[in-house]
């Protein structure tokens, strides 16, 4: 709402001289200020004009401008113009500010000070005040401020209520998920069927009848497909991620593997698989029964130790009855 402001400006003078002072060079100092226009609307720039005359050779040093949180608030920085004055030096700083309240406003100035020679004299104007009178009738209320409304109820998601509840929910269905897994990879068959698994495999990829049929790289493969199988379920270190050559070297160190018979399968098998190398009906058969033969072996090298405890025990138990 738009409110017009009348303001009131006088001059403001100081006698700068004390009352018996002698001699003081700055005795004839002089200070008037103008408030220009006297009337004005809320938001319309005002000129609070500052005027000193001093004795010639005297500096003048103006205030910087109001304080930025005052009712008065400047508009553009202060203009200090001379005035060619005989005998005397006379200097005006203009202030333009902008009124954003009614009342006796106060611009916050500091002081006026002038220095001549080892003297210096100091002026005040925190007692110059612009009156801003308002234009609204004398009985209006409008100045009165309304108490403050209560914040705005704003309607809260239901996601936001429920998120506690939805991510408990999907933590324990993550933690369920983990430990069936974990259960089910317990559950798969273990060592003790690792022999099992590969007879039963072998025989089927040999009931598919693929050297008869033409695809005996096929069948090359499925076979040592087994095998690889097998070892990684019988042997920790022969995992199934491996390639070939990162399985022979894995295996390097177990007297439980024929190495030169595994290695000689899978690098011919990987030839016949990558390098498309032509194989011969027999040839096929022959890997595959070599793959067959590999696992037996290693089979027979785990069994042994266990055969020699169990005959050892038996012994034992003979002895002793």
């Amino acid at each position: 709402m738009m409110r017009t402001l009348a303001i009131v400006a006088g001059a403001v003078a100081a006698a700068a001289s004390a009352a018996g002072a002698q001699g003081d060079p700055l005795s004839a100092v002089r200070l008037g200020v103008a408030v220009r226009p006297e009337t004005v609307t809320v938001g319309d720039p005002l000129l609070l004009s500052v005027r000193v005359q001093a004795p010639a050779g005297a500096t003048i040093e103006f205030p910087a401008g109001p304080d930025s949180g005052a009712a008065l608030q400047a508009t553009a920085s202060r203009r200090v113009e001379p005035r060619a004055v005989p005998g005397v030096i006379e200097q005006t700083a203009s202030y333009q500010l902008v009124a954003w309240d009614v009342g006796d406003l106060s611009p916050g100035l500091g002081d006026v000070v002038i220095r001549l020679g080892g003297a210096e004299r100091r002026v005040p104007l925190g007692d110059v005040q612009v009156h801003v009178r308002s234009v609204l009738p004398a009985d209006t209320t409008l100045r009165v401020p309304k108490p403050p409304r209560p914040p705005l109820e704003v309607p809260m998601p239901w996601w936001q209520r429920w998120w506690p509840v939805i991510l408990a929910a999907v933590l324990a269905l993550l933690l369920a998920w983990w430990l069936w897994r974990r259960r089910r990879r317990r559950g798969a068959p273990g060592a003790e069927d690792a022999i099992a698994f590969a007879e039963r495999e072998f025989a089927r990829v040999e009931a598919l009848g693929l050297v008869d049929a033409g695809e005996r790289g096929r069948h090359v493969a499925l076979m040592v497909e087994v095998l690889r199988d097998y070892l990684a379920r019988r042997l920790p270190e022969a995992r199934a991620s491996l390639t070939s050559s990162e399985l022979i070297a894995a295996l390097r160190a177990s007297r439980l593997v024929p190495h030169s018979r595994l290695a000689a399968v899978l690098e011919e098998a990987d030839l016949v698989k990558f390098a498309r190398r032509p194989l011969s009906a027999e040839r096929a058969r022959e890997l595959g029964r070599e793959a067959r033969g590999v696992v037996r072996d290693v089979e027979r090298a785990v069994g042994a130790p266990n055969e020699v405890a169990a005959a050892a025990g038996e012994a034992a138990g003979r002895r002793a009855a």
